[in-house]
């Protein structure tokens, strides 16, 4: 007859699924700062916003970030602080149409959000999409606002995009369109106006675009997709050098912003309890007990961000969580065998 296990030698084998599983997670899921510091990693605890399509870094504010939810859900925008993860304020905006597809969210240099009801799922079914605009509040609480609602097209006819970016300095708005086999950068008129279509004319070549930000001094434009982001240089209103970011792996990775100092990038994610990652960038200031930069702050996995447009397709952080579930398997079974000839 086999003897069987102790008590302790039955535990320490049940343990190991469970520390391998906590392990996985862990690496997964960024933290909230046990500090309470802004412009960290944090978890939208909002059960609201379920869709984070778009962030904004806010400029009155400090740690505080825009975001909306996407298709269906209103003319409402989100603010939550970095700091504890919960919304501060919801801004309703009166004035505009029924919002269909809001993708994108961005702060002007004469301090007004800009938002982007410009998704088209159909790739081309609407002739036209909606920016609307509103001056960012100066006190963070709930309250309803009058937009200015402006109709735009593009000059080579209708598309689908999820990525709107209002440059710091000049305040002229670009669009970046969405399409697998590659988008474009468009660029608006040097000033929006009511009354008439703002048409939006193609000034650049990008790859699948979920979202876009500029940085701070207008120098830099970062668009990132699915599974791999971009930063390229910004001079004149066109697109120069590009280099890959270390993006982190997410459920659905729909949204990124600069923090207000330009130090880093937030990336967001689409989901119920989503997480924003900090991203250091190059030459900027880390927080205290961050690690290096390019890569994510907290605990989230970077994707492995080399190669063209497309690049990094989430295997830094799948092939992290394969390692772990095929050296927990391999453990496990030993064990079992073990006990088995015991």
């Amino acid at each position: 007859m086999r003897p069987y296990p102790s008590r302790p030698a039955r535990l320490a084998v049940a343990a190991v699924p469970a520390a391998a599983l906590l392990l996985l997670l862990g690496a997964a899921r960024p933290a909230v700062a046990a500090d309470g510091d802004p412009d960290r990693d944090f978890t939208i605890e909002d059960s609201r916003i379920t869709e984070s399509s778009g962030l904004a870094a806010s400029r009155l504010h400090p740690g505080v970030y825009w975001t909306h939810n996407d298709s269906d859900d209103g003319p409402y925008v989100f603010a939550v602080d970095s700091r504890t993860g919960k919304t501060v304020a919801t801004i309703t905006m009166r004035g505009v149409g029924e919002p269909r597809d809001v993708e994108g969210i961005s702060i002007g240099p004469d301090g007004d959000i800009y938002v982007g009801d410009i998704g088209d799922n159909l790739d081309g079914s609407w002739s036209h999409v909606w920016i609307y605009r509103f001056p960012e509040p100066k006190a963070l609480r709930d309250a309803t606002v009058t937009a200015t609602q402006y109709d735009v097209k593009y000059a080579d006819g209708a598309r689908n995009a999820e990525a709107l970016m209002v440059h710091p300095k000049t305040g002229r708005v670009y669009i970046a369109s969405k399409n697998e086999d590659g988008g474009g950068l468009y660029e608006g008129p040097t000033k929006l106006t009511t009354g008439a279509p703002n048409t939006f004319r193609r000034v650049g070549e990008v790859p699948w675009v979920t979202d876009g930000a500029f940085s701070p001094d207008g120098g830099s434009l970062v668009l990132r997709s699915y599974f791999s982001a971009r930063v390229y240089d910004f001079e004149e209103g066109r697109l120069g050098e590009s280099r890959s970011v270390a993006a982190p792996f997410q459920r659905q990775a729909e949204s990124v912003t600069y923090t207000a100092d330009g130090s880093a990038l937030m990336f967001g994610s689409e989901g119920a309890g989503s997480e924003v990652v900090r991203v250091e960038v190059e030459g900027g200031q880390e927080k205290e007990g961050e690690v290096e930069k390019g890569k994510p702050a907290g605990s989230g996995s970077p994707s492995s961000g080399a190669g063209d447009g497309q690049d990094g397709d989430g295997k830094g952080s799948v092939g992290l969580g394969a390692v772990i579930i095929v050296g927990v398997g391999a453990l496990w079974f030993a064990l079992r065998r073990k006990r088995g000839q015991g």
